[in-house]
């Protein structure tokens, strides 16, 4: 938590943007208010916008650097690409004006903006809108353990189930209970992030661990070199029965070249979003999505997940309205996205 609360209280330092944009008088008595001001009128273009991501281990990191990287060297919008607390946290920092841009798993996104679930003690966040859908994002239950075949193994196990402050927690309440499990009665789960649950996996400190990234993950990369890595598969019943009750997920098939494993992984995917705060300009959230969209072969050359990268995907979002700026490019492209 100290490492987090130095991380929010330099990034809030880099802000240009300091009003609050949730409903504070949803939070909870013992969260501690931003100070509030009245709401500032959208950021001159070409301002230096903070983009919050994930840890330095998973996906969000890096390919929101190399985003970042794209948009800052060819526009006059200036995009620095910070590690992040994942999706909640990224969502309560830009609620706090300590950033513009951030990462986010499409169900969280989603329960910020209806005040749900994660959201359901600190509030109602509604002061972003969706800059664009990049990829999917593959719920990855990773063991050192050959003898966990099915979600159902993890019964009695050391588990992590994410870094508070991220959407892993909810995809594995979601996972687990599709399968009948309770993520405190019938596992024993720890909280970690994706470099820190590697570490433990590596050192057998725990037993399995939900990742929820873009394969192929880094710290998943990083473990499987150092001993045999598996993951955990999915079948089509529980499946069928998660997205009946969750019909945020997508199944998803991971090859098994991604990780170099035996046989293909069966599992579920949210979406992997960009969203930003309404008060960003709508040139800069133009040329974000111009500098991204008009430059996939670059940014592939870069970074796989690049290769993902499509405007029918981009612009299917649903739960949250688009940036005006997201919406002018998507309009020349001959695409209509919804706005506020």
């Amino acid at each position: 938590m100290k490492k987090f609360f130095s991380l929010l209280m330099a990034v809030m330092m880099m802000a240009t943007v300091l009003a609050g944009c949730g409903d504070s008088a949803e939070k909870p008595a013992d969260t501690k208010e931003p100070a509030q001001s009245e709401p500032q009128a959208p950021t001159a273009a070409g301002s230096e916008l903070t983009f919050t991501t994930g840890g330095s281990s998973g996906t969000y990191f890096a390919f929101g650097s190399v985003l970042a990287g794209q948009v800052s060297s060819s526009t006059d919008s200036k995009v620095t690409a910070v590690e992040g607390k994942g999706s909640q946290g990224n969502i309560e920092l830009m609620d706090m004006g300590g950033a513009q841009l951030g990462f986010v798993q499409s169900d969280v996104m989603s329960y910020a903006y209806e005040g749900t679930n994660l959201f359901a003690d600190f509030g109602k966040v509604d002061c972003f809108s969706t800059v664009a859908a990049l990829y999917m994002e593959q719920v990855q239950i990773v063991t050192c353990d050959p003898t966990i075949k099915t979600v159902a193994d993890l019964k009695g196990k050391n588990v992590s189930v994410g870094d508070s402050g991220s959407g892993v927690f909810y995809n594995a309440v979601d996972v687990l209970g599709a399968y009948g499990l309770d993520i405190e009665k019938d596992i024993n789960p720890t909280y970690q992030g994706f470099g820190d649950s590697a570490e433990a996996l590596k050192d057998g400190k725990i037993d399995a661990a939900f990742v929820v990234a873009g394969a192929p993950t880094t710290a998943i990369v990083e473990l499987s070199r150092s001993k045999p890595t598996y993951l955990v598969s999915l079948d089509d019943e529980h499946i069928d029965a998660l997205l009946a009750k969750s019909p945020y997920y997508s199944k998803y098939v991971i090859d098994a070249d991604v990780y170099g494993l035996e046989s293909d992984t069966t599992t579920v995917a949210v979406g992997a979003v960009v969203i930003a705060r309404d008060d960003v300009s709508e040139d800069d959230v133009y040329n974000f999505c111009s500098a991204v969209f008009e430059n996939i072969d670059a940014i592939t050359a870069v970074h796989a997940k690049g290769a993902e990268l499509n405007l029918e995907f981009a612009t299917s979002v649903t739960s949250v309205p688009y940036h005006p700026g997201a919406a002018k490019y998507f309009a020349e492209k001959g695409i209509t996205v919804p706005t506020k």
